[in-house]
């Protein structure tokens, strides 16, 4: 199968399987894989106990780290590497800030965050994974990571929202929104097939794109 594009995004809703999606199609096609490094930010555990007090500083943290990344994979080439997938985006520091922070202190990062994000290169297509928050709880406590025990059905509902909010008001871009609920392309092959099938080989248009699988 050819893959007509040479950036490619996979976003959803945490716990939604970005990372595992864009892991097996990077070493399957070859691409050069960037994933988020978050695991070290000291903020995070202590937003997930006091949400309102680490807001603000947690987002700002993010915002430069996805910055600093991204301009720094995206900045060089490798002739070696058929395209690059990425299991974030810039954008996902905006998505999550507008379900974290309110008033003046999201006005502020949203002004900040459109400054640095007209700098970014852009991707040839958005893949949003799309579950149910109780499905995304189910897969955060697979996991068993720790720090995120205290998320909510209600939190990830802010998020979702979020997502689609920015989709919406950004509508030059190419996004294929993929509900995932009824599949599992981590444990079944035919899944992995039908979603990769369904990235690589339809024919998506700017703006909204939806499919069921």
């Amino acid at each position: 199968m050819e893959v007509r594009y040479n950036y490619v995004v996979i976003e959803g809703n945490i716990g939604a399987g970005k990372t595992s999606l864009a892991t097996r199609i990077a070493n399957e096609w070859n691409a050069r894989l960037v994933l988020e490094q978050f695991a070290d930010n000291p903020f995070l555990p202590k937003f997930y106990k006091e949400p309102d007090k680490y807001a603000f500083p947690l987002e700002l943290s993010f915002l430069a780290s996805r910055y600093k990344q991204l301009n720094d994979e995206l900045g060089s080439q490798d002739i070696f590497k058929s395209f690059t997938v990425s299991d974030y985006y810039f954008m996902k520091s905006l998505v999550f800030a507008a379900s974290t922070l309110k008033g003046e202190e999201y006005n502020l990062y949203r002004q900040i965050f459109y400054i640095i994000y007209g700098q970014m290169p852009k991707p040839d297509i958005y893949i949003y994974l799309h579950q149910t928050p109780s499905k995304l709880l189910e897969n955060i406590s697979k996991r068993g990571r720790d720090y995120e025990k205290n998320i909510t059905a209600g939190y990830l509902q802010k998020i979702q929202e979020s997502y689609f909010t920015f989709f919406r008001q950004n509508p030059e871009s190419k996004y294929l929104i993929i509900d995932v609920n009824n599949i599992d392309f981590v444990e079944s092959e035919e899944d992995y097939i039908k979603i990769t099938e369904t990235i690589f080989a339809g024919q998506w248009v700017k703006g909204l794109n939806m499919v069921i699988l």
